[in-house]
């Protein structure tokens, strides 16, 4: 299971479809794609859910047996309400223990997992144990599948928060964050309403993501919505296009103006692709933009929502904070800045057409 149903494909899915191929174990399980289902061929199964869909949970129920183990990844994504529903779950009569499994890295001391299961744990503890919970903290140390690129960027980290939590392996503590003007709404029922689209995409492949973000602004309230995300790694221009086509249709998406081959290729794809126009300072002003706004996310935009929880300031060596924000989680981030170039300009000015002429006389729907 993960937070949001959409997030668990292009993971923990294909990570134990990965795993039945390596061990050459295809000849005794199923896989069902559509549904996300692996089935033995003793019957049993493995399930993936997402807590978003509360009622498809509660009737959750493997064809053969009980269900026994439910693994959680990313859990600190979820709410504390969420686990104890889904450990109603672990229902019925089974022969072995049943089991909740819960993987994540750390974040804040301040997160309900911390209060809840760490009180007697310490970040110089590896394992603990007790008749009710066991904890086991692993680090970069004990990953034998990592390159010697991995293991050099983890062990050269200059930021405090960063090297602690990530390279250690220790819960934070962060008093910096940039963003604290956001919230998490389910916006399913309303989005449809919405109509001042805007588009944005930061481009990424191997070791960052590409970031597409799609969101609405209500200017007169001030209010951005985020309602949709893609963030995946080792996406190609034409699966990109392929990709946000449907989310877009004839919309225009504004993209990282770095990459100017991608932004051609997306356009040679159907589509209506835009160079952000950046400028001097643009991050910071894009922030100050952005923090002056109210921003509501849709809860299916994980990612986005992950950004806006860890995006902080950068510190010196002498722990002050500087005008600068860390370079990390902020791929969704930048792309909603690119989406809203022209609403932080204060006018909405005509955009290029994909053939390369000049739009004229009209403002485009979607940029106003």
């Amino acid at each position: 299971m993960r937070n949001v149903s959409n997030t668990i494909r292009t993971s923990t899915f294909n990570e134990i479809r990965k795993v039945i191929s390596a061990w050459n174990l295809a000849g005794l399980f199923k896989i069902n794609k559509s549904e996300m289902t692996v089935t033995c061929a003793n019957g049993r199964q493995i399930l993936f859910k997402g807590l978003d869909d509360s009622e498809k949970i509660k009737s959750v129920t493997p064809e053969k047996g009980a269900l026994t183990d439910i693994w959680v990844e990313e859990a600190t994504e979820c709410k504390e309400e969420d686990i104890k529903q889904i450990e109603k779950r672990l229902r019925g009569i089974s022969s072995v223990k049943k089991r909740l499994v819960m993987s994540f890295n750390p974040i804040m001391q301040t997160h309900w997992l911390f209060k809840k299961y760490f009180a007697g744990f310490f970040d110089s503890d590896t394992v603990y144990q007790d008749e009710a919970l066991f904890i086991l903290k692993t680090t970069y140390k004990n990953n034998r599948f990592l390159e010697p690129d991995d293991i050099a960027a983890l062990e050269n980290e200059t930021d405090e928060y960063w090297y602690s939590v990530y390279t250690l392996g220790n819960w934070g503590v962060l008093g910096d964050i940039i963003f604290t003007n956001w919230e998490v709404q389910d916006l399913s029922g309303i989005k449809d309403n919405f109509d001042n689209y805007r588009n944005g995409l930061d481009f990424g492949f191997s070791v960052d993501p590409t970031a597409f973000v799609r969101s609405h602004y209500d200017r007169k309230r001030k209010i951005l919505y985020i309602v949709d995300e893609i963030y995946e790694r080792e996406l190609t221009n034409p699966e990109i296009a392929q990709r946000i086509r449907p989310l877009i249709g004839s919309e225009y998406v504004t993209c990282d103006s770095a990459e100017p081959k991608s932004i051609a290729e997306l356009r040679q794809n159907g589509i209506k692709a835009l160079a952000a126009k950046k400028g001097k300072d643009s991050i910071n002003f894009g922030i100050q933009w952005l923090k002056q706004q109210k921003i509501i996310i849709d809860r299916s935009c994980q990612n986005t929502i992950n950004e806006f929880q860890l995006y902080q300031w950068r510190k010196d060596s002498g722990g002050n904070v500087l005008n600068a924000p860390v370079n990390k989680f902020c791929h969704g981030i930048d792309s909603i800045r690119y989406a809203c170039e022209d609403e932080m300009a204060g006018s909405a000015k005509p955009h290029v057409k994909t053939d390369g002429r000049r739009k004229t006389g009209r403002i485009l729907k979607g940029y106003r």
